[in-house]
């Protein structure tokens, strides 16, 4: 298991919240980190987040949503924009594809998105490329302190 040890393992392991790794082996050609997750191990593109880092006025946030949905920043206010990489990496101690919500550097202030709520459990990345965590949504919302609202582009 040390191999698979991450900070977001050691914070969820440390709050005795259960929860399942899913490994997978990461293409570093792949698009999209989430939907790469999708695929390689089969799963139902609406349960798999993504971990989304963006700036709200002068202040980073954390918003997760659906690896196949678009954020709306509109959602977030006026001044919203996707952090840039560096700064995200930096802030979170995450490299950009393994961002997780969890076990942060910095706690950063994190909004989910309803629908995640929806699933008995949904998939978020584990703290590195080609690993994900399977954990119910509400041990989610909990432990990142999330506030939980509508975030997702409707087309």
């Amino acid at each position: 298991m040390a191999g698979r040890e991450t900070p977001a393992t050691t914070a969820l392991r440390r709050a005795g919240v259960p929860f399942e790794l899913h490994e997978y082996a990461h293409d570093p050609a792949a698009d999209s980190y989430a939907l790469e997750a999708v695929e390689a191990l089969g799963l139902d593109p609406e349960r798999v987040l993504k971990t989304l880092v963006v700036r709200r006025d002068a202040a980073l946030a954390v918003c997760v949503v659906a690896a196949g949905d678009t954020l709306d920043l509109r959602a977030l206010g006026k001044r919203s924009a996707m952090a840039d990489p560096a700064e995200a990496e930096r802030a979170t101690g995450y490299v950009t594809g393994g961002i997780s919500p969890l076990g942060q550097r910095r706690r950063l202030p994190t909004l989910v998105d309803e629908h995640a709520t929806t699933f008995a459990t949904v998939y978020v990345s584990g703290g590195r490329r080609g690993l994900e965590i399977e954990i119910a949504p509400d041990d989610l919302v909990a432990l990142t302190r999330a506030e939980v609202r509508p975030l997702r582009r409707v087309a």
